[in-house]
């Protein structure tokens, strides 16, 4: 995974934008994953480690610029340049997403990408859902996601019969203790009752040795 996918934009020399996308991703990484942006965001801007910007800074050049107040598209609309700058970037880090098993398996970090503003917005989040549909919905269907994910992608895209996954088989390998304590139960009078009817053949074995025997000595 190169720097531009750590940090979930295309490759740019707006060093800005560099930054709010570190700092956006600063938001869901601990430990090794925050030492990766850190290692990204140097190899985007060429900066020292002890250049790289904290989590919050008061620095002017550091702030997010001020919300505009231009108009989103309505649903069946396209999408502005803005827009569709937004779709581009969630789509990117979804699919930085999927390289981390680990944090992929997170519902909290899906929603944090997804339901983050402008992206909640329904004509970009109907365009995000169409170009992700062909590589996560399959994912999400045939449970190479977990079953907290699925849904919440089946909620927030509207797509029908992921609300519900079922757990895979591949979890289940072992039997719950419930289960194992009740297969014990079922089994444990089968073998009360089998040593009985193994000493009673010996007993009976015996006599009949015994008469037989006698017999022949008369």
């Amino acid at each position: 995974m190169n720097c531009w996918e750590t940090l979930g934009i295309e490759p740019t020399s707006d060093r800005r934008q560099i930054q709010q996308a570190y700092e956006q991703q600063l938001k869901f990484a601990t430990g090794d994953d925050a030492d990766k942006l850190l290692q990204a965001y140097r190899e985007a801007t060429g900066e020292a480690p002890a250049a790289v910007p904290e989590r919050t800074t008061s620095e002017p050049g550091a702030s997010r610029p001020a919300p505009t107040e231009s108009r989103v598209a309505e649903p069946g609309e396209p999408l502005g340049a803005n827009e569709g700058q937004v779709v581009r970037e969630v789509v990117i880090q979804v699919k930085a997403l999927l390289n981390d098993s680990r944090r992929s398996a997170d519902a909290g970090i899906w929603e944090a990408i997804l339901c983050e503003p402008p992206a909640d917005k329904p004509a970009i989040r109907g365009e995000i859902a169409r170009l992700l549909e062909p590589q996560v919905r399959p994912m999400a269907e045939n449970g190479s996601l977990a079953a907290p994910v699925a849904q919440f992608l089946g909620q927030w895209f509207d797509w029908p019969g992921l609300e519900a996954q079922p757990e895979p088989e591949h979890f289940r390998n072992f039997p719950e203790p419930e289960d194992a304590a009740r297969a014990e139960d079922e089994q444990s009078p089968q073998m009360v009752n089998f040593w009985p009817a193994v000493i009673g053949w010996i007993v009976a074995l015996a006599v009949l040795a015994m008469f037989f025997s006698g017999m022949g000595g008369g």
